[in-house]
């Protein structure tokens, strides 16, 4: 049993040192190309020459079939977690939310959208209310685990569920990037993990009300 218990706990700190270097190269991938005199806005929401998001078919909270073109014609705010997450995706989603609030006016044109990065336990049912506690605009999308995989591709999102003797209770660790898209389904910017929800909805309000352009380089 003691070797056993060595063994998860080796394999529990492999896991969490791939997600630091993961999460780590993803930022200097994303931040690299935007380092020449950055404004205030620009240094909340990152711009970068790496393409991000692409076409995806998952489920909503409603159980209803849904694709990247379902939301096309308004600004996506996309955040990739899960549903039994004890720290990271409430607070994420609660600063997601409080940001839609900033907006005021301006989040009609925004559209949060939640990307479960575990499908077996997050089904649509168990999404439906979960995303009420934070949102009532707040979309929950879940698929397969080969449509998750694919869409988590897209946006280089890193996840890995962590090993436990019990299969129904596990953590997955995963980036925490709040991605930007905009109207047309296209990467604008992102935003780093506990960025200030007030920033994060000036930034936004900068794109939509057309004050601050799309970098060509992150097309």
């Amino acid at each position: 049993m003691k070797q056993s218990s060595s063994v998860q706990i080796i394999v529990i700190m492999l896991v969490a040192l791939t997600t630091i270097a993961a999460s780590a190269w993803i930022t200097w991938q994303l931040i690299d190309g935007n380092r020449s005199s950055p404004t205030a806005t620009q240094s909340v929401a990152v711009q970068s020459p790496v393409s991000l998001g692409g076409p995806f078919s998952l489920t909503n909270h409603k159980g209803e079939t849904v694709t990247d073109a379902s939301f096309h014609g308004q600004y996506m705010l996309v955040f990739f977690g899960y549903g039994y997450c004890p720290d990271v995706c409430p607070t994420e989603l609660a600063n997601m939310a409080a940001a839609m609030d900033y907006l005021g006016p301006a989040a009609d044109k925004v559209q949060p959208v939640f990307i479960s990065v575990d499908p077996a336990r997050d089904t649509p049912q168990y999404l439906a209310q979960y995303v009420s506690h934070f949102h009532p605009k707040l979309v929950g999308l879940t698929g397969t685990e080969s449509e998750i995989q694919k869409v988590a591709k897209a946006y280089r999102v890193f996840y890995a569920k962590v090993p436990s003797e019990k299969p129904d209770d596990y953590l997955v660790n995963h980036s925490s990037f709040v991605y930007l898209m905009g109207p047309d389904g296209a990467y604008v910017a992102l935003f780093r993990h506990q960025t200030d929800p007030k920033e994060m909805a000036n930034a936004i309000a900068e794109f939509v009300a057309g004050r601050r352009k799309v970098s060509l380089n992150s097309r």
